[in-house]
């Protein structure tokens, strides 16, 4: 009877179905690992596009990433630990720019800070000009990318026992302190996580960057903008870059095999 269930044919189209996904996902990595020689990586990195566009890249999601967890981790814990109701809808507009395209995202930024935008004659009159700069791309990233952040924080803080709170409160801690030596501690793991999605969302960010910072070398040419451009000209140069943001997205996934190593070196350094 177990080898008859095995091979079923329920079993057996649930199968190909899953073996055709997996194909799906696996398949075009390794179509473009193997259409760049090694002579032709060497080549693309050395080319005057790449390090302009990978430090660019590089600056801007670190700042991003920066600025998503200092805002991000209080907006997190307020969601996960509020009785209001307007905790769902807060909730809900932090998790829309997840389900509405960069593209649409990025118009969205220009009718914000553009020169017709609602903060445009604010702005203009502080002399300031925030569209097609890097700031524009940091705050690009940002937009697209910390939902990812705040999503994982606040359910990781979920997570943490409030007795254990109750517990720090009644030794003498203040509610602060309580956050930063229980809370924090805790959901470190669901922290970290979420840091590296949204550091990764931000890292490989297109669409609201192109339309709200645009494309110019060196100052907002992020990598994907970068191998956008490539593609006009030279496909190969395109893998190169490509296969660069696929390497980052290795060894996101490998750091995030040592996380419980990372988050208990964290944890120490708490007080």
């Amino acid at each position: 009877m177990n080898q008859r269930s095995r091979f079923s044919p329920i079993s057996t189209l649930a199968g190909l179905l899953g073996a055709t996904l997996l194909g799906l996902l696996t398949v075009p990595l390794i179509a473009l690992i193997l259409s760049a020689s090694t002579e032709e990586v060497l080549a693309g990195l050395g080319h005057p596009m790449f390090l302009p566009a990978l430090l660019l890249s590089l600056k801007t999601t670190l700042v991003s990433l920066g600025l998503i967890i200092v805002m991000g981790t209080p907006l997190a814990w307020w969601i996960a630990s509020s009785q209001s109701r307007a905790t769902k809808m807060i909730s809900l507009l932090v998790e829309l720019p997840i389900v509405i395209p960069p593209a649409v995202l990025g118009v969205a930024l220009l009718q914000t800070f553009g020169r017709q935008g609602i903060l445009g004659p604010v702005l203009g009159n502080l002399g300031l000009a925030i569209p097609f700069t890097t700031e524009a791309v940091v705050i690009a990233q940002i937009v697209v990318s910390s939902p990812f952040f705040v999503q994982a924080a606040a359910s990781s803080f979920r997570k943490v026992d409030p007795d254990t709170l109750i517990v720090a409160r009644t030794l003498g801690s203040s509610s602060v302190a309580s956050f930063f030596r229980v809370a924090l501690p805790l959901s470190m793991p669901g922290l970290v996580t979420g840091a590296s999605l949204a550091w990764a969302r931000a890292l490989g960010e297109f669409g609201a960057t192109l339309l709200f910072a645009g494309n110019m070398p060196a100052e907002t040419q992020t990598m994907p903008l970068a191998i956008f451009s490539a593609l006009e000209s030279d496909v190969q140069l395109a893998v190169v870059f490509s296969l660069v943001l696929v390497a980052a997205g290795a060894a996101l996934l490998a750091g995030l095999q040592l996380l419980p190593f990372v988050t208990t070196a964290i944890k120490r350094t708490l007080p």
